[in-house]
C-alpha cells in the first residue's frame, strides 16, 4: 500500500475516509466490530467490543508490513470508552532513524512504563474515588472525547527521538470510535470557525467535519471532553481537585515532572501524586491570555513566580510559566496536561523519590581499540574482502578496511576464543573461553544472534565452517579434561581432545544447532579445517600428526597421514587448495617445514623447509632457502590459487609462488606473526601478530597498512586532551600510547622496558604529556617533538596518582611511599615546587586515575590519606591542609571500618566531592565543609574502582569489576542507574571525553561509548535564573517554534498566542517568476540552516583547495595582441561531476579541465578552449539538439553567486551568463524540447532553479531542506522533473499559465526493502520507468505513473553515481571503479507484476574495472560505445561490443608540481602530488609512460642532459615527499635506481652538466650530491640550513672562469632570499663557493601568508648573468652579473612571482604569478 503523499495531508487528513475503512480493503477488523448509529453525534460510528481487549480491534493498515505514512504532528482520536470495560489504543510511530516505537493508552495500565521501544500511558477516570482506585473500569456516563496526541513531543520528551511518521493504528475493545484525523495544526474543538472569526480569537478552530454537534445555546464542554497529551502548558503540581459531579472525568497520568520557574520543595503527599491530572477551571479564567500566578492548591510550596521568567522545555520550546486554562461560562470542565521534567532539583533537605529521565539505553558502544584477548590467531576476511572480522576480548569487531568504520557484535561475557565465517558470508560462529564454553551463531548482515548454545567441551580453541554454512566443527577439551574436536584449545600431546560437528542449516530458519557427531582423540590438535570442496571431509594437524577426517553415518572417523621422516614435527597450521589434479593440503611446522599432502592418496607429495641464510658480515637473515639446518618457526600459512602466504615467529610475512622457488614479497612486523590469511580475491594478505597488531599487505601496490594496534596487556590508566582530541593510555605491557579519538588510530607510542608506566596526564593547554612510572620517575613528553623534555625522580616508590590543575598551573604526583609532589607547569618546562611531608598520601593505595583529584576551579586538591580511613583536602597553590574527613563512620551498621577507595570532584558549583568506599557506597560530600550531602548505597557488589562525573553534573559513572554503571546524578533520592557490560576483565578507569558527548572505559581494551541523552538539565545546586546558552532543538521546528527562534523570543509572556501557519510538506520556499527589470538571480528568502558537512556521497562535487586567489588588479592584453596562445590542454578534471558531453552523430566532444571547457576533435586531436569561468567547472550539460552547452563553476571569493554560462556550440561563444546558486552547481539538465534548463545547487546551496533557455530568465526557484544528489527531465513528458536524495524520489510537475511557471511536488519514499540509504543517481527508461541508484549499490525501478517502486536489485558493492539507459540496456558506474552493462528488456513486463516482481530477469552483460570512481559517462543510443570519466583524471572510450576500454584523455589526479622537457624537445615529463611521473609526446600530447609511487607525492623532476648518454638512454630523476630520489629510464620504461639522501621532503632536483651527478635540495635547506651510477650520496651541503631550497640549476663553464676550478657551475636558492653559486669538479670531489647573494625579505606577503619563493637561473644567452625573482622588498626581475658582482638590471613586476622559466634561444623570460602568467 503506497503511503499517503505529504501534500495530501494538509491542513488535515480524514484517516477513515482516506483508507476507506468501510470497505476493509486497506484496513482490517477482528472480533466484534460493527457500525452503529450514535444518538449523541447523530451519525454512524464503529463499535469495538469484546471480553478480551486484544481480541477485537480495528487496524490500519491491513498488514504490519505496510505503513500509513502519516506525517501529521497531531493525531485526533474521536472516541467514547464503553462503560465498565477496558480499552486499548496502540500507535506504532516511526522515528527519523527508522526506529518503530509503540505508544499505548489504556485504562488497563496501572502506572506509566517505558522501554526503548514501548511507552505505556495509563488512562485514569475520576468519579469521587480515591487516588488508588483511579485506574480500572470505565464508569458509567462517559462522554465523547477528542483525544489530541502530540506525537512529536511524546517521542522527544520521553525517548529523545525525532518523530517521522505514524506507521499503524490499532483500536482495541471496548470503545466507540467516530473517526481519526492527523494534522500539523493544533485545533481547538470547542471553537467553531464562525466563533473564531466573530470574536477574532487567535486560535485554530476545528474543521467542520471534525466538530462534535452542540445544541444551540449550550456549551461544548457540557457535552464532550478534550484531552491534549502532552499539554504544552506549564501547570503546577497539585492533587486532582475533587468536586461533586455526577459525570466522571478522565485523566491521563504522566510520567515526567512539571517544569517550574523556581526551585521548590514539596511534601511527600504531593510527590506521590505526580501524574497527569484533571484541573478544574474557574468560570472567569481565560484560555487565550496568560492568567495571573495563583497559589498551588493543597501543596506546601515556598516560591514566587516572576511575570517575566520562562523555562525551556525538554523539546526546546519556550513555555509560559503559568497554567493554560480554558474559558468557561459555568460548570466544571477538564484540561489534561503531561507534566514535564523539573529543571530545578529538590533541595537535599527535602529529598524524595523522583523518576529518572535517563533514556534507555543512555550509552551505546561506538568503537573499541584492541585485538585478541584469548589469542591473536583469529582474524578473518569477509567474502567481498572489504572488511575483516576479529575478536577484541569479549567483543567481535567487523572493521571496514577502507573507511575504518566498526560494526560490533555484543553478547559474549568472556573472551572470544574462536571465530568462523561460512563461505557465503552470512553466518558467523563465535565461542568464548570461560568453561563451559558457549557458542553463538550470528546473522552476519544484521548482527542478530540467531542461536546461543553450550558446547560439550570446556574451552573451544578452533572453529571451522563448511563452505555452505550447514556444518560447523570445533575442537577442545571435553568436560573430563580430554580434547574435543569442536570448540577447544591446543594442548600437549598427552591431552585427549574431542572433535564436535554441529548441523547449522536450520539456525537461520528458527531452528537450533544440533550435534551430529563427536569424536575423541589422544593426539594433539593445533589446527582443524573443514574442506571447502566436501563438507563431510576435514583435516587436522598437531604435534607429530596430520589426520584426515570424514563425517559419515553420524560418526566422525579419521585416518592418519603417513609422514615418514617428518613424523616428529610439531605442525602449527594447515590450508586446503584446489589443484587441477585434485585437492592439495598444505601443512606448516614450527621447524620451518611446509608439506604438500595429496588429500586423495593421503601421502606427502613435497616437503620443503624455510631456513635463514646469513650473508657474509650481515647481522640479519637476508634470504631464504630450503635445505638442512635450523629452520624458521612457521606459525601460520594461507594458500590461494597463485601463491602461499607464510607467517613466522621471526616477524616476517612472506609470499611464495606455489613452487616455492623464490620469495615474491616479504613484510617485517614488530612481533611474531600468529595468523595470516589471503583475501578471497587474492590481492591482500591479512596478518596478525602476538603483540596485538593487525594489518594487511596489498600485493599489487606492495604497500602494508596497519588496521589495528593494541596494548598487549591490561590498560591501567587513561587521560584525554581537551584541545587536540587525543587519548593517552598506559598499560602493563610497559607502553604509553597516544590515540586519535576521532579515528581510534594510534598516533605515538613510548616504551620503557625497565620500568612500567603507572599514571598519565595531559597538560591542559600545551602539547605535553606527563607520565609516572613504577620506579618513581615522573617524565614530561613533548607531543610535537616526540621526545622526553624533563625527568623528575623525587619519589622513592611507584607513582600511584598524577593529575594536572584545569588552569594549567600545577601538576601533582603521589607514590606508594606516601609522598606528594607539586610541580609548576605554567611555563615551558616542568619544575618541582615542593614536596609534602612523608605519609601524606595513604600507603596502601594502588595506582588509580582517581587517586588524586583537583576541583574544577583549580583551588582544591583531594586524595585518600594519611590513612585509608581519611580523605584530605588541600589548597593547590600552597598545599595547606584545609579539611580532613573521616569516612570510617559513614557505615555505622557495617561489621568493618569503612575505608576510602577513590575520590572525584563534581562541577563547580555546587562543589561536591565524591568518595568511593570499601562498603560499596559513594558518599557525596560538601567540599568546603565536609558535610555529607547524600549517599549512594550498594553501588556495585564490590568496591568501586573508578569514578567520573560529567561536566554538567548530569551523569555519574562508577566502575567495579567488569561492569560500568551510569547514574542519574540529578535525581536526589533513589537515583536510577543503568548497567553496561562488555569488558572481559575488571574496568580500570572511566572518563568523559572533553566534549562530554562520549565516555571512555579501559581495562582489557579501550571502549568508546556514545552518550544518547540530550543536554537539557542543570547540575544540582545550580542557579535556575542564571544566564545560559539557549537550548538547541534537534527535532524539526514547527511554525510556532520557528517564530520564536526568528524573532528572538526572550521568554516574556506573549499577549497573544500565535496562530500556526500553514507549511508545505517539504517546507519548500518557492520563489515566483521575477518581474521585469529585476536581476535574474532572484533574491529568495531561505529559511533553513546551511549544513556544515558534505553529504556522505561521492556524487557531490567539492571544489579543489586553492592555495592562491586570483590577483585583484589585473590588466590583460587587447584581443589579438596576445604574445602567448594556448595550444593544448593535457588532462581531464576527474574532480568534476557529469563534466563530459559527446554527440556521436555530430562528433561534438567536450570536457572540462580546471576552469576551461575543452572542445576536442576526436579524429585530429585539435582543441578549442572556451575561456570565461573564473573558478573550477563542476558540471556540463548539452542540449538535446546540440545547439547550447551549459557549464557551471563554483563560487569565487569575489562573487556572491557561482557562474552558469550558456555557450553557442556552433560559434564557440558565450551567449549568456546567469547566476543564482550561492556555492556550487551540482547538476544541469535541459528539457526534452530544450525550452527549459534546470540547475541544481549543491549541499551548501540546496536550491532548484528553472530557467527559460529562450530568454535566459529565472522562471522559478525552490529551496530544499535536504541535499539533492541528481535531477533529470522525463524525456517522454517534458513537464515532469525528477530528483533523488535522502529517503525519497521527488517528482515535480511543471505548471505553466501564460508566462508564469510553478512547480507542483509529489514525493515517494524509498520502500522498506531498499533499506536506510540515499538515492544518488537517476535516469529515465522507456515510459514510465525511472531507474535510481543508491549509495548502497542498489538499483530501484519506479513506475512514475503509479508512483511506486516495483523492482530492486543489487547492482554494485558501492555507491552508484552514474546511470544511463537506452532501450533495453542500462549502464551503471560506481565508486568501486566498476562500469557495468545490464540487460533490462524484461523490466517493462515486470512492472505489470507490481510489488511481486523479482530481479531474476535482469542480468549483467559486461563489466569493466577502470582506474577510479566513475563520475561521468555518455553513450551512443545503442549503448555499444561511450566515453566514461573517472576520478583518476582519465577519459576512457568504452566499446561493449569488443569488451575493451581505451584511454582517450589522461591527466594527473592532483596538483602538478613540475614540468621538464627533454633535450630534443620532443617529450616532456610532469610530476604530481598523486605520486606519478608521466612522460608525454609533445607532438600528439599523448601519454607515453607513467611511473607510479603510492602514498607519496612527487615534488620535483629533472631530465638528464644530452651530454650524459645516448638519446636512447635518457633518464628522469624525481624527488618525493619522503626524502627519496628515484631514477627512471625513459627508453626501458623502468626504474633504474632508488636513493634516500634526505630525511625531509625534496623540493628541487637537477643533473650536473655532464649528467653524472644529481644535486637535490629539501625543505630543511640541505643540498645532497649523489651519483646515479652507484646510488651513493657522497656530499651534503648545509649552508642554506633553516630555509627550504627553492631552486637548483647546473650549467657548464670554462675551466678557470670566475677564478674557480672545475667545469660545473651550479646555484642553489633558498626561501630566505639567499642564492649561492658554486663551482665543482665532482670527479675529484671538489666544490667551492663562487658567490653568495643575500637580500632583505619582502615587506608584503602573498595572500597565503607566506613569503614568495626565491627563484634563480643562469641566463642562456649570457652565462655570466643570473636571473632572479623573489629577492628584495619589491616584486621585480633581478639580473646579477657574476663578473661585476652586482645587479646590472631590474624589471618591475605587478606581483611577486611564483614560477619562472627562461627561453634557451630568444631573450624571453616567462614569469608565473598566483593565478596567472605574465610573459
Amino acid at each position: 500500500m503506497p503511503p499517503c503523499p505529504p501534500a495530501c495531508q494538509h491542513p488535515f487528513l480524514n484517516v477513515f475516509r482516506h483508507f476507506k475503512v468501510d470497505e476493509w480493503k486497506r484496513s482490517t477488523k477482528e472480533g466484534d466490530v460493527a457500525p452503529v448509529t450514535d444518538k449523541t453525534l447523530k451519525c454512524t460510528v464503529y463499535r469495538v467490543r469484546g471480553s478480551v481487549s486484544a481480541g477485537s480491534y480495528i487496524q490500519l493498515p491491513k498488514t504490519s508490513t505496510q505503513s500509513l505514512g502519516l506525517t501529521g504532528r497531531y493525531l485526533y482520536v474521536l472516541f467514547r470508552p464503553l462503560p465498565t470495560k477496558h480499552f486499548i489504543i496502540h500507535l506504532d510511530v516511526s522515528t527519523e532513524d527508522s526506529q518503530v516505537i509503540r505508544v499505548s493508552f489504556s485504562n488497563l495500565f496501572k502506572e506509566f512504563k517505558s522501554t526503548a521501544t514501548w511507552l505505556q500511558f495509563p488512562f485514569i477516570f475520576e468519579a469521587g474515588r480515591s487516588r488508588k482506585d483511579l485506574a480500572g473500569m470505565i464508569p458509567a456516563g462517559t462522554r465523547w472525547t477528542c483525544l489530541q496526541i502530540d506525537l512529536h513531543d511524546i517521542l522527544l520528551v520521553y525517548l529523545n527521538r525525532c518523530y517521522s511518521h505514524l506507521k499503524s493504528i490499532r483500536l482495541c475493545a471496548n470503545l466507540l470510535v467516530r473517526n481519526l484525523y492527523t494534522s500539523d495544526l493544533c485545533f481547538d474543538p470547542a471553537v467553531t470557525i464562525a466563533e473564531a472569526r466573530r470574536a477574532k480569537l487567535p486560535v485554530t478552530p476545528v474543521p467542520r467535519e471534525m466538530a462534535f454537534p452542540v445544541p444551540k445555546g449550550e456549551r461544548w464542554h457540557d457535552h464532550y471532553i478534550h484531552i491534549r497529551f502532552p499539554s504544552d502548558s506549564s501547570e503546577t503540581f497539585s492533587e486532582p481537585v475533587q468536586k461533586s459531579c455526577s459525570l466522571p472525568e478522565a485523566v491521563l497520568p504522566g510520567h515526567v515532572l512539571q517544569l517550574l520557574p523556581h526551585p521548590v520543595a514539596f511534601s511527600k503527599q504531593v510527590q506521590d501524586s505526580v501524574s497527569l491530572k484533571v484541573q478544574k477551571l474557574g468560570p472567569t479564567a481565560s484560555r487565550w491570555a496568560p492568567s495571573a500566578p495563583r497559589p498551588l492548591p493543597e501543596v506546601n510550596l515556598s516560591c514566587e513566580c516572576s511575570e517575566v521568567s520562562s523555562v525551556g522545555g525538554p523539546s526546546g520550546h519556550c513555555q509560559e510559566p503559568f497554567p493554560w486554562v480554558d474559558k468557561r461560562a459555568a460548570g466544571d470542565s477538564i484540561h489534561i496536561s503531561a507534566q514535564k521534567p523539573a529543571v530545578e532539583p529538590v533541595a537535599p533537605e527535602h529529598t524524595a523519590s523522583q523518576e529518572s529521565f535517563l533514556p534507555d539505553p543512555v550509552l551505546r558502544l561506538k568503537g573499541v581499540i584492541g585485538f585478541g584477548g584469548y589469542s591473536t590467531k583469529w582474524a578473518l576476511w569477509t567474502r567481498d574482502g572489504a572488511a575483516v572480522v576479529y575478536p577484541c576480548h569479549a567483543v567481535i569487531v567487523i572493521l571496514h578496511v577502507d573507511t575504518r568504520e566498526q560494526r560490533l557484535f555484543l553478547g559474549h561475557t568472556d573472551k572470544v576464543s574462536a571465530l568462523a565465517l561460512d563461505g557465503s558470508g552470512s553466518l558467523l560462529a563465535s565461542a568464548q573461553a570461560r568453561p563451559p564454553s558457549m557458542l553463538r551463531l550470528w546473522d552476519f548482515q544484521t548482527g542478530e544472534c540467531l542461536s546461543l548454545f553450550q558446547s560439550p567441551v570446556l574451552t573451544i580453541s578452533s572453529l571451522s565452517f563448511s563452505d555452505s554454512g550447514a556444518l560447523l566443527c570445533g575442537i577442545g577439551k571435553d568436560r573430563h579434561g580430554r580434547t574435543v574436536l569442536g570448540p577447544g584449545q591446543g594442548g600437549g600431546a598427552a591431552c585427549s581432545r574431542m572433535v564436535v560437528a554441529w548441523a547449522t542449516d536450520q539456525v537461520g530458519r528458527g531452528g537450533e544447532a544440533v550435534i551430529l557427531a563427536k569424536a575423541h582423540t589422544d593426539v594433539d590438535i593445533q589446527a582443524f579445517e573443514v574442506a571447502f570442496f566436501d563438507e563431510t571431509r576435514m583435516a587436522s594437524c598437531g604435534r607429530g600428526s596430520v589426520r584426515l577426517w570424514r563425517l559419515r553415518g553420524g560418526e566422525l572417523r579419521f585416518c592418519p597421514v603417513d609422514l615418514g621422516e617428518h613424523h616428529a614435527l610439531e605442525f602449527t597450521d594447515l590450508a586446503f587448495r584446489q589443484a587441477q589434479d585434485g585437492h592439495t593440503l598444505y601443512v606448516c611446522s614450527r621447524s620451518g617445514h611446509i608439506l604438500e599432502i595429496d588429500h586423495q592418496h593421503m601421502a606427502v607429495r613435497h616437503a620443503r623447509r624455510l631456513l635463514p641464510m646469513q650473508t657474509p658480515g650481515g647481522p640479519l637473515p637476508q634470504k631464504q632457502t630450503f635445505s638442512s639446518g635450523p629452520g624458521i618457526a612457521i606459525s601460520s600459512l594461507s594458500v590461494s590459487q597463485a601463491m602461499c602466504a607464510v607467517g613466522s615467529e621471526d616477524g616476517y610475512l612472506r609470499l611464495w609462488p606455489l613452487d616455492f622457488s623464490s620469495v615474491l614479497l616479504e613484510a617485517e612486523h614488530e612481533g611474531a606473526i600468529s595468523s595470516v590469511l589471503i583475501s578471497p580475491n587474492g590481492l591482500r594478505v591479512l596478518s596478525a601478530t602476538s603483540l596485538g597488531h593487525l594489518g594487511f599487505l596489498d600485493v599489487p601496490s606492495q604497500e602494508y597498512s596497519v588496521l589495528v594496534r593494541s596494548h598487549a596487556a591490561l590498560v591501567v590508566a587513561l587521560a584525554t586532551d581537551c584541545s587536540r582530541g587525543q587519548l593517552a593510555t598506559v598499560s602493563q605491557d610497559h607502553t604509553v600510547r597516544i590515540w586519535d579519538l576521532a579515528t581510534l588510530q594510534q598516533l605515538y607510542d613510548f616504551m620503557s622496558r625497565e620500568e612500567a608506566p603507572c599514571a598519565i596526564a595531559f597538560h591542559p593547554t600545551q602539547p605535553t604529556l606527563f607520565c609516572g612510572f613504577s620506579s618513581g620517575a615522573v617524565r614530561s613528553f613533548s607531543l610535537e617533538a616526540a621526545e622526553v623534555l624533563v625527568e623528575h625522580r623525587c619519589h622513592q616508590g611507584a607513582i600511584t596518582g598524577l593529575v594536572t590543575s584545569p588552569d594549567g598551573s600545577f601538576l601533582f604526583s603521589s607514590c606508594s611511599q606516601g609522598t606528594l609532589a607539586q610541580y609548576h607547569i605554567g611555563g615551558p618546562w616542568c619544575r618541582i615546587l615542593r614536596m609534602a611531608a612523608a605519609n601524606v598520601v595513604c600507603l596502601d593505595s594502588c595506582p588509580s586515575p582517581n587517586a588524586l583529584a583537583v576541583s574544577g576551579d583549580s583551588r582544591l586538591l583531594a586524595f585518600v590519606g594519611p590513612s585509608k580511613y581519611m580523605v584530605t583536602v588541600m589548597s593547590t597553590a600552597s598545599l595547606d591542609e584545609l579539611l580532613k574527613i573521616d569516612v570510617s563512620a559513614l557505615d555505622l551498621a557495617g561489621s568493618h571500618l569503612n575505608s576510602a577507595m577513590v575520590v572525584c570532584f563534581g562541577p563547580t558549583p555546587p562543589g561536591h566531592l565524591l568518595v568511593s568506599t570499601s562498603s560499596n557506597m559513594v558518599a557525596v560530600l560538601d567540599a568546603s565543609s565536609g558535610r555529607v550531602v547524600r549517599e549512594l548505597c550498594c553501588v556495585h557488589p564490590v568496591a568501586c574502582s573508578s569514578l567520573a562525573l560529567s561536566g554538567d553534573g548530569r551523569f555519574l559513572l562508577t566502575a567495579a569489576d567488569r561492569a560500568i554503571k551510569v547514574w542519574d546524578y540529578l535525581a536526589q533520592a533513589s537515583p536510577s542507574c543503568q548497567v553496561y557490560i562488555g569488558h572481559s576483565e575488571p574496568v580500570q578507569a572511566v572518563a568523559f571525553t572533553p566534549d562530554q558527548q562520549q565516555l571512555l572505559s579501559v581495562g582489557d581494551a579501550i571502549f568508546l561509548w556514545d552518550i544518547l541523552a540530550p543536554t537539557e538539565r542543570s547540575p544540582p545546586g545550580s542557579v535556575q535564573g542564571s544566564p545560559k546558552a539557549p537550548p538547541t532543538c534537534k527535532a524539526s521546528l514547527g511554525a510556532r517554534q520557528l517564530e520564536d527562534v526568528v524573532s528572538g523570543a526572550s521568554g516574556l509572556p506573549r499577549q497573544q498566542v500565535p496562530v500556526p501557519s500553514w507549511a508545505s510538506p517539504l517546507q519548500l520556499g518557492i520563489c515566483a517568476r521575477p518581474s521585469k527589470g529585476l536581476d535574474a538571480t532572484c533574491s529568495t528568502r531561505r529559511a533553513r540552516v546551511q549544513p556544515t558537512t558534505r553529504p556522505d556521497s561521492y556524487k557531490h562535487f567539492m571544489a579543489r583547495y586553492k592555495a592562491s586567489p586570483l590577483a585583484k588588479d589585473l590588466s590583460l592584453s587587447p584581443a589579438g595582441d596576445e604574445q602567448l596562445h594556448l595550444k593544448a590542454v593535457v588532462g581531464y578534471n576527474g574532480n568534476g561531476r557529469a563534466n563530459v558531453v559527446w554527440r556521436p552523430d555530430t562528433g561534438f566532444f567536450a570536457y572540462t579541465c580546471g576552469c576551461l571547457v575543452v572542445v576536442e576533435d576526436l579524429h585530429s586531436g585539435a582543441q578549442q578552449h572556451w575561456v570565461g569561468h573564473p573558478e573550477e567547472i563542476s558540471t556540463l550539460a548539452l542540449s538535446h539538439y546540440a545547439q547550447i552547452l551549459a557549464s557551471a563553476s563554483v563560487q569565487s571569493s569575489t562573487a556572491l553567486h557561482c557562474q552558469i554560462r550558456l555557450w553557442d556550440v556552433q560559434g564557440g561563444s558565450c551567449r549568456q551568463l546567469i547566476s543564482h546558486h550561492s556555492t556550487a552547481v551540482q547538476d544541469l539538465a535541459f528539457s526534452p524540447d530544450d525550452g527549459f534548463l534546470v540547475t541544481l545547487g549543491d549541499y551548501g546551496d540546496r536550491t532548484l532553479a528553472l530557467w527559460s533557455t529562450a530568454t535566459c530568465e529565472l522562471m522559478t526557484s525552490v529551496c530544499l531542506l535536504e541535499p539533492v544528489h541528481g535531477v533529470a527531465f522525463d524525456p517522454w513528458d517534458g513537464g515532469v522533473l525528477a530528483c533523488v536524495g535522502r529517503g525519497a524520489v521527488t517528482l515535480w510537475l511543471l505548471l505553466q499559465l501564460g508566462a508564469d511557471v510553478s512547480l507542483q511536488i509529489h514525493q515517494e519514499p524509498i520502500p522498506e526493502e531498499v533499506g536506510a540509504c540515499e538515492l544518488t543517481s537517476l535516469c529515465f527508461g522507456p515510459a514510465p520507468l525511472l531507474y535510481c541508484g543508491s549509495n548502497a549499490g542498489q538499483v530501484c525501478v519506479w513506475d512514475t505513473r503509479a508512483g511506486r517502486c516495483f523492482l530492486v536489485w543489487e547492482a554494485d558493492d558501492g555507491e552508484i553515481g552514474v546511470l544511463l539507459c537506452s532501450g533495453t540496456r542500462l549502464v551503471s558506474g560506481s565508486n568501486t571503479r566498476r562500469l557495468r552493462l545490464w540487460a533490462v528488456g524484461a523490466v517493462p513486463e515486470l512492472r505489470r507484476k507490481g510489488s511481486g516482481a523479482r530481479s531474476h530477469s535482469v542480468f549483467m552483460e559486461h563489466e569493466l574495472t577502470l582506474d577510479g570512481a566513475v563520475v561521468s559517462a555518455v553513450f551512443h543510443d545503442s549503448m555499444d560505445m561511450g566515453v566514461v570519466g573517472t576520478t583518476a583524471g582519465t577519459l576512457w572510450y568504452v566499446s561493449w561490443a569488443e569488451g575493451t576500454n581505451t584511454r582517450l584523455i589522461s591527466g594527473h589526479r592532483s596538483q602538478v608540481n613540475e614540468v621538464v622537457f627533454s633535450p630534443s624537445e620532443s617529450h616532456c615529463a610532469t610530476c604530481s602530488d598523486d605520486g606519478s611521473v608521466r612522460v608525454w609526446s609533445l607532438a600528439s600530447m599523448e601519454l607515453l609512460i607513467q611511473f607510479q609511487v603510492l602514498s607519496q607525492s612527487c615534488l620535483c623532476l629533472a631530465w638528464s642532459p644530452p651530454s650524459c648518454r645516448r638519446p636512447e638512454q635518457q633518464q628522469v630523476v624525481a624527488g618525493y615527499s619522503d626524502g627519496t630520489l628515484r631514477v627512471f629510464s625513459v627508453s626501458r620504461m623502468a626504474m633504474d635506481l632508488k636513493m634516500h639522501p634526505h630525511q625531509a621532503a625534496l623540493t628541487t632536483v637537477a643533473f650536473s652538466a655532464d649528467g653524472q651527478t644529481i644535486l637535490s635540495g629539501d625543505k630543511d635547506g640541505l643540498v645532497a650530491v649523489s651519483r646515479p651510477r652507484t646510488g651513493m650520496t657522497f656530499r651534503v651541503l648545509s649552508d642554506h640550513r633553516g630555509a627550504g631550497i627553492c631552486t637548483i640549476q647546473s650549467t657548464r663553464k670554462e675551466y678557470g672562469d670566475f677564478r674557480a676550478e672545475g667545469m660545473d657551475l651550479w646555484l642553489a636558492a633558498s626561501g630566505d632570499q639567499r642564492v649561492s653559486v658554486w663551482a665543482s669538479d665532482w670527479l675529484r670531489n671538489h666544490c667551492e663557493l663562487v658567490d653568495w647573494l643575500s637580500f632583505p625579505a619582502p615587506v608584503v606577503t602573498e595572500a597565503s601568508g607566506c613569503l614568495p619563493p626565491t627563484l634563480a637561473a643562469f641566463c642562456p644567452w649570457d652565462g655570466a648573468l643570473l636571473v632572479c625573482v623573489g629577492l628584495g622588498v619589491h616584486p621585480e626581475v633581478v639580473f646579477y652579473s657574476l663578473y661585476q658582482k652586482q645587479v646590472v638590471k631590474k624589471i618591475p613586476l605587478p606581483f611577486f612571482a611564483m614560477s619562472m622559466s627562461l627561453s634557451p634561444r630568444a631573450c624571453l623570460v616567462a614569469v608565473g604569478f598566483a593565478g596567472l602568467c605574465w610573459p
